[in-house]
């Protein structure tokens, strides 16, 4: 009798052990979408500055960044005619911009209330747009500098140049950035605990199997970055030798100089904004797959990451700074423009003062 009641308080043991292993387990994987076990080991599961962080970046970014894509894509569409030169880049461009500062508004109340009272799925394009900002801004970047540097190094060619080609070129780039970004919110669309009331840094994370996760990573660092670093610096380097090549019969040294400066200037918006979270990018997704789980390595990981990002959606000021002091064009028509609003002020006031005089 007590050998079997032995065995019975024993088994009963059992049942709860399990059942309490199975509720640790089922709670455990619940955590590891949001957290992989490197960052609760090392206890950096909340990098609680970067709410303040992405508040305060996006608020500073959004009424300049949305005045100043709206009117550069205003007069790069109406008051452009001749448009070469990287012209129809540039509307791309200025399009990818507006189309992320547009989204900021609901960043700013999500970083500032820690609350998401929308759907899931408008959340999710927010952060899509994020990324397809980003890749487009780099590609756009990358063709501006070599059409510039291309149409200097070869005038003649530029003649012959049709506007038809830029659009095409620029149509392939939104359906393969476009396709290319897809990943980006589908490997953050876990179901978390409070799946309504979570959005953009508070997203879960999938984790992926190895063959995935290199393939994504050798993709987004070559197309994205390494493959667009190397034509940049190319064209940096071909433009600044041209200045001192004698110049051919209908291009003038100024025409030179304003290509090394628009180069220039596409690759200093491209190192400010795009390399810290792209040499961030292996760490993190490492970090977020387990792969590496070096406390200080992952502490540092975690802590750039915001900076990286805010850093990225800077371009969407830089990118009209290079519009206005690169582009002649844009710079003349803006200038026309201005003075004729305000001839036309002056002479609607002069006509009114001599009717009431």
């Amino acid at each position: 009798m007590r050998a079997s009641t032995f065995r019975s308080q024993a088994n009963i043991l059992n049942c709860k052990s399990m059942a309490y292993f199975d509720e640790y387990t089922e709670t455990f994987k619940m955590r590891s979408n949001s957290t992989s076990t490197a960052e609760t080991y090392c206890n950096v599961t909340n990098v609680k500055f970067q709410y303040s962080l992405y508040a305060t970046t996006y608020i500073l970014i959004f009424i300049p960044g949305i005045l100043a894509n709206s009117a550069a894509l205003w007069v790069l569409c109406r008051f452009i005619s001749n448009k070469n030169k990287a012209i129809i880049f540039m509307i791309n461009l200025s399009v990818a911009d507006l189309a992320h500062v547009l989204s900021l508004p609901l960043r700013i109340y999500y970083y500032i209330s820690h609350h998401w009272p929308f759907q899931r799925a408008l959340c999710l394009l927010c952060f899509y747009l994020k990324y397809l900002n980003m890749y487009a801004s780099i590609c756009f970047l990358t063709c501006i500098s070599l059409q510039r540097c291309f149409f200097l190094l070869k005038p003649f060619r530029a003649r012959d140049w049709k506007r038809r080609y830029d659009m095409g070129i620029s149509a392939a780039i939104w359906i393969i950035v476009g396709t290319a970004c897809l990943p980006f919110p589908i490997l953050r669309s876990t179901d978390l605990e409070n799946n309504n009331k979570s959005c953009f840094a508070d997203l879960g994370y999938k984790q992926m199997n190895a063959v995935a996760l290199v393939g994504m990573i050798t993709v987004a660092e070559l197309a994205g970055f390494v493959i667009p670093v190397i034509i940049i610096a190319w064209c940096t380097w071909k433009t600044t030798i041209s200045l001192r090549q004698p110049p051919v019969a209908f291009q003038g040294i100024s025409e030179r100089q304003k290509a090394v400066r628009m180069v220039f200037m596409c690759a200093a918006v491209f190192f400010i904004c795009f390399t810290p979270y792209h040499i961030n990018f292996i760490f993190y997704t490492l970090v977020k797959e387990t792969i590496i789980s070096n406390c200080p390595i992952v502490q540092m990981t975690l802590y750039f990451h915001p900076f990286c990002l805010c850093l990225a959606s800077v371009c969407c000021l830089l990118d009209p700074i290079l519009y206005y002091f690169m582009a002649s064009e844009f710079r003349d028509q803006l200038s026309r423009h201005s003075s004729s609003v305000t001839r036309s002020r002056l002479m609607s006031r002069e006509s009114g003062s001599s009717m009431i005089g």
